[in-house]
């Protein structure tokens, strides 16, 4: 019987283009995962979208006069451009901006109210007196009071990564104007979450046994320091309504209503298929595991404020496991979008393929500590370990045989037991690299996957077909139709990290069918079976390259 899977990732703000921080930390992660369990044949749903209504949004759209949504509409192109081009497979990726989801995050929001988790009260925010408009998060900035960074947002701040409420900034200015704000009560709706103190560390304390440390260890933590109730409506024009009489003026917090485009982008799914429904399969039934991706500083907000909202409402499936990674940093510096310190993916993407950047983040994933980027490194990865070994396994037994066998496979005979040991080999590191990634180890899949090239690779130099084939055929085609039964086990394995060059390679094995039809399973190959005319998978790239990125690099 399939399992039913679902996967919650991160909606990145409609403001800008995507980088490799966002793929590492959340994109690539869910992607490995769904492609995973697809050719397990597991039912998957993977779902995400733009968050149209932070403030980050809003405060580009005013920068450069234009409509927020203008604003979106660009970014949303951007990210479906850059999903396809890249490989990641969304089963949805939407919008919070869709009348959908203001509808479900009502539905939502009236329940909560009802049961009285949601109440009116007032709090302190900044507002300006130029603009004469309360200052939401990105609207205010100043000094960070953890680590005296003097640029920290409303919100957060990017040096030390607290995150913080506006009232707290030292020497806090308007972002628009530059003037120092008053600070004025402000009638807000606020949602309980002290009532749920009891109920989320019962919940969380099991998950010690598998999530990982930091985000269990930041999650427990943050119960243990007393939950709050937290604001969740803003004196601001863009964003979801509230639906009460008499609150017309203000709208729901995005942190509250963006975790709900989950839950609404699933129900917009089920439309889309014909079948309304079906989103019930993922939400309702307790059988089905949620698996939700983010970067670090999202952690709370998927481990305490989203599953509190479940709880809250009833009966929906709270998270199985949040799989947060940690920051991807470029050239041992924090990425800076306003120094333009990043590698953006459309600009990657017009320029390499998208399968050696998938094997450097996944090889180099940031799942327990942050890792760095760089383009020597990248270099190195794609040249040494893609192209030499894994791609140069494959050119050379694919053409020896190509050339030799008239372009099939040949017939081996009776295998040795050198080759079973080999083929053994494939099928133990196939299974291996489903648990690693099944648990969310991704950079320790890839490795097993890698490892076993290599020792593919051992086998070819050790039999030597292309010495054999003059003088031994029959030993030069039971070796090479061992080498052929690993690489067919192998393209499997590495399918879910590398889908483009996998899917080319099974076209070359197989001449016809999908890789995800052949499922999540070895097979020997067939005597006989015609194969496709070989190239490489990958290209190698020259050193010089690593230096002419650098020199973009904050250009």
């Amino acid at each position: 019987m399939p399992d039913s899977i679902f996967l919650g990732v991160a909606w990145p703000y409609a403001n800008g283009h995507l980088h490799i921080g966002h793929i590492a930390g959340a994109y690539l992660p869910a992607d490995i995962f769904a492609r995973y369990h697809r050719l397990h044949g597991n039912r998957v749903l993977m779902v995400s979208g733009s968050d149209a209504h932070g403030t980050p949004v809003t405060v580009r759209a005013e920068q450069e006069g234009r409509s927020p949504a203008e604003v979106v509409a660009e970014f949303q192109e951007s990210f479906l451009d850059t999903w396809k081009r890249l490989g990641i497979s969304f089963d949805l990726f939407t919008s919070t901006a869709t009348p959908n989801h203001a509808r479900v995050t009502h539905d939502l929001f009236k329940r909560l109210l009802e049961k009285d988790y949601i109440y009116p009260g007032t709090m302190k925010l900044p507002f300006c007196t130029v603009d004469q408009r309360f200052l939401v998060d990105r609207y205010v900035e100043g000094t960070c009071p953890n680590c005296g960074f003097p640029q920290a947002r409303g919100d957060q701040c990017d040096n030390c990564g607290h995150t913080l409420d506006p009232v707290d900034l030292i020497d806090p200015r308007c972002k628009f104007c530059g003037s120092r704000p008053e600070i004025r009560a402000s009638e807000v709706l606020f949602f309980r979450l002290s009532a749920f103190s009891e109920a989320l560390r019962d919940w969380l304390t099991p998950k010690t046994a598998y999530w990982r440390k930091g985000v269990i260890n930041e999650s427990l933590g943050f119960v243990r320091e007393g939950l709050k109730d937290s604001a969740i409506t803003r004196e601001i024009s863009w964003g979801v309504p509230v639906p009460l009489e008499g609150w017309e003026s203000k709208r729901i917090y995005v942190w509250f209503e963006a975790c709900m485009g989950y839950l609404s982008a699933s129900v917009e799914w089920a439309e889309q298929q014909g079948t309304p429904e079906a989103w019930r399969d993922f939400w309702e039934d307790p059988a089905c595991r949620t698996y939700y991706f983010v970067g670090k500083d999202n952690i709370t907000f998927h481990t305490i404020r989203w599953p509190a909202t479940l709880l809250g409402y009833g009966d929906l499936n709270l998270p199985f496991d949040v799989a947060a990674n940690q920051f991807l940093t470029l050239e041992g510096q924090q990425m800076s979008t306003s120094r333009n310190w990043a590698v953006w993916m459309p600009d990657y993407l017009n320029r390499y393929d998208a399968d050696p950047l998938r094997y450097y983040m996944a090889s180099s994933m940031p799942e327990t500590s942050d890792m760095d980027f760089t383009w020597r490194e990248y270099i190195r990865r794609n040249n040494d370990e893609l192209v030499a070994t894994w791609g140069n396994l494959v050119n050379r037994v694919l053409s020896l045989t190509y050339r030799n066998f008239e372009g099939r496979v040949p017939d081996p005979g009776e295998l040795n037991d050198r080759d079973r040991r080999l083929v053994a080999q494939a099928d133990r590191t196939l299974a291996e690299v489903g648990a690693e990634i099944g648990g969310c180890r991704f950079r320790s899949g890839i490795g097993k996957a890698m490892s076993m090239a290599q020792e593919a690779n051992r086998y070819l130099d050790e039999t030597a077909p292309w010495k054999t084939i003059r003088e031994d055929r029959a030993s030069a085609a039971r070796s090479l139709y061992t080498a052929l039964a690993a690489i067919d086990t192998l393209k499997v394995a590495f399918a879910p990290f590398l889908p483009f060059s996998s899917e080319r390679l099974h076209t070359f094995l197989h001449g016809e069918g999908s890789l995800a039809a052949s499922g999540w399973r070895s097979e020997l190959p067939r005597p006989g079976q015609v194969l496709g005319e070989p190239k490489p998978l990958f290209v190698k790239l020259d050193p010089s390259v690593a230096e002419e990125e650098e020199r973009r690099l904050g250009a």
